[in-house]
């Protein structure tokens, strides 16, 4: 036996380990600790998104919706939406972000960044364009006085993303509706640490990281409500309908076989016709409007002991 072999080796190499300090986000992702303040990214990408590319895969997502059940009132004529440099630059950013941290926990299965963009940012940015046709114009008119109006038509909507894990949809209707108020429900430790990362680096401000279960917050506090991509979506919708204001939307975004589910799950609501979400043959925008006439009522037990 050679004096590297075996448990020496070993032994040499923990001791060489030892001597080599970490960087504060290595010594905490070595230790298992995902809440840590920003610092340069370990990035798994060879060099960011290109600006141009992504509003080029973005496009046929930010035409005006056929049939909007708006949150705000839509202008007569609208043009398909132009993303600013700004928003592109932090769409590029939050890639970048999500597959570095996507190599260490479980945020989504798509790895392609142009994937991303259509799957992920595509579709969220659709459904904000959709409840809010009047929040794109805001970088066209920052320069005039004008933007004041705009922004005012959300800086009072208070919005909640019902387990969301990557940050689908909420952080994209974030960066949309910079004005709105923005809650985050996920249960994970670590998946809200990543949103608390993605937060920082782009610098989102009235952004709340509940990492909570939807059900223990209180009822009917919210003028929109956002749901994709969760587990156990029959037993999760009457508990994020639950968190709906009076007059206030619930939006799905759902395959088109749960569509007639969730009308069958809340009756009490009205629904829009569903949207189709671009370049998808199964996947739709579903919004449902909360009478203005509305008692909160808690989810009911048999609802609550079917969650996980």
């Amino acid at each position: 036996m050679t004096w590297k072999s075996g448990p020496l080796r070993a032994a040499l190499r923990n001791e060489k380990r030892k001597t080599i300090p970490l960087c504060r986000r290595c010594e905490a992702e070595e230790v298992g600790n995902f809440d840590f303040p920003p610092t340069t990214p370990h990035s798994t990408i060879g060099k960011p998104m290109d600006p141009a590319r992504i509003a080029e895969l973005l496009q046929p997502f930010l035409s005006p919706a056929s049939n909007p059940c708006h949150s705000e009132p839509a202008n007569a004529g609208e043009e398909p939406a132009v993303l600013s440099p700004a928003q592109l630059h932090d769409i590029s950013t939050y890639i970048d972000i999500l597959l570095r941290w996507n190599a260490r926990i479980n945020l989504t299965a798509i790895r392609d960044p142009e994937a991303i963009v259509t799957r992920h940012f595509g579709e969220s940015l659709f459904a904000a364009r959709y409840l809010f046709p009047n929040a794109g114009r805001q970088g066209k008119k920052e320069k005039n006085s004008s933007a004041s109006s705009v922004s005012s038509a959300v800086k009072d909507f208070d919005v909640a993303d019902v387990g969301s894990g990557a940050g689908f949809p909420g952080l994209p209707i974030k960066l949309w509706a910079p004005d709105i108020s923005l809650t985050l429900i996920e249960s994970s430790h670590k998946k809200a640490a990543f949103l608390r990362e993605v937060s920082r680096a782009l610098t989102l401000t009235d952004v709340n990281i509940q990492t909570a279960r939807a059900e223990t917050l209180p009822a009917g506090g919210f003028q929109v409500v956002t749901l994709r991509a969760v587990d156990r979506f029959a037993a999760i919708l009457p508990v994020a309908a639950n968190l709906v204001a009076p007059a206030g939307r619930l939006a799905l975004l759902i395959g088109s076989t749960q569509f007639d589910q969730a009308r069958s799950l809340l009756p009490e609501l009205s629904w829009s016709d569903p949207e189709p979400v671009p370049l998808s043959h199964t996947r739709i925008l579903a919004v449902a409007h909360r009478p203005a006439q509305w008692a909160t009522v808690p989810a009911p037990q048999s609802v609550l002991s079917s969650l996980p």
